[in-house]
């Protein structure tokens, strides 16, 4: 009796694996079998930066949608199609993925900038959030703080503000700025000379801010907000023209 029921028992657990191998098979023959019927592009655009459009995305996935179209799943390389949208500078991140109704979506999720490049002799860049040089674009211009001097040469030719120790520095410089209210409405400009030595011009005031290496930042802005509390509301906001914060304890106004 014992016989019978181990019998029946291996006999329903062969069948099941059998079951799941056939499910198995099915889903890859339908998957195989999945035909593109239309392609949609979703723009992922928390922070409505529009360097790119739903037809930027479409050229970069390919020339023309058409040959795409009517090409089943095992056809498409899917990884290949991210990587390649991926290395647009305004793009961060790309997943592309085909669903019940044979639409190919492209979803895709834009880089934000914080601070833009501007250079005399050579194109404007911008920097997004995660450091990366990322191109202007000829549709959209995003009003973040400027940068300038002979020192972004070295940083639109790294690529990314995080390979560069100063980049890292001038990173954190742009943090402090954009995390606090005063300072992203005071701080319309940093030039950054060849040495690394920056200075700020400020949005409403006309004083010239030596800030110096982008060092002791908060120690620096503190002294700098004590320039704008204590001293010009009782010197008169045009008397100085210079304001150096770089040396430690002192605040040389001339």
């Amino acid at each position: 009796m014992k016989w019978k029921l181990n019998i029946k028992r291996e006999v329903r657990v062969t069948v099941a694996l059998l079951a799941v191998a056939s499910l198995i098979a099915f889903s890859d023959r339908k998957q195989g079998a999945w035909i593109c019927h239309n392609i949609v592009i979703e723009l992922a655009n928390e922070n409505e930066n529009h360097f790119l459009d739903e037809t930027d995305v479409l050229r970069l996935v390919n020339t023309s949608s058409l040959t795409l179209i009517g090409k089943t799943m095992d056809q498409i390389n899917l990884k290949q199609l991210e990587g390649k949208l991926e290395r647009d500078g305004h793009i961060l991140n790309a997943e592309i993925f085909g669903d019940l109704k044979g639409n190919l979506v492209v979803r895709v999720e834009l880089r934000r900038p914080i601070a833009r490049i501007v250079r005399e002799n050579a194109p404007d860049a911008y920097i997004a959030e995660d450091g990366t040089i990322m191109s202007v674009s000829e549709k959209y211009t995003s009003r973040v703080l400027l940068i300038s001097g002979s020192f972004t040469n070295k940083l639109v030719d790294a690529g990314n503000m995080y390979k560069l120790e100063e980049g890292k520095q001038i990173m954190d410089m742009m943090e402090h700025i954009n995390d606090e209210r005063f300072w992203k409405s005071q701080v319309a400009q940093m030039d950054i000379d060849g040495s690394g030595e920056i200075t700020i011009y400020p949005q409403i005031t006309g004083q010239r801010i030596e800030f110096g290496k982008p060092d002791n930042i908060d120690s620096k802005f503190k002294k700098l907000m004590i320039f704008y509390k204590e001293i010009l509301p009782t010197r008169g906001w045009t008397k100085y023209e210079r304001v150096s914060l770089k040396y430690e304890g002192q605040i040389v106004a001339e």
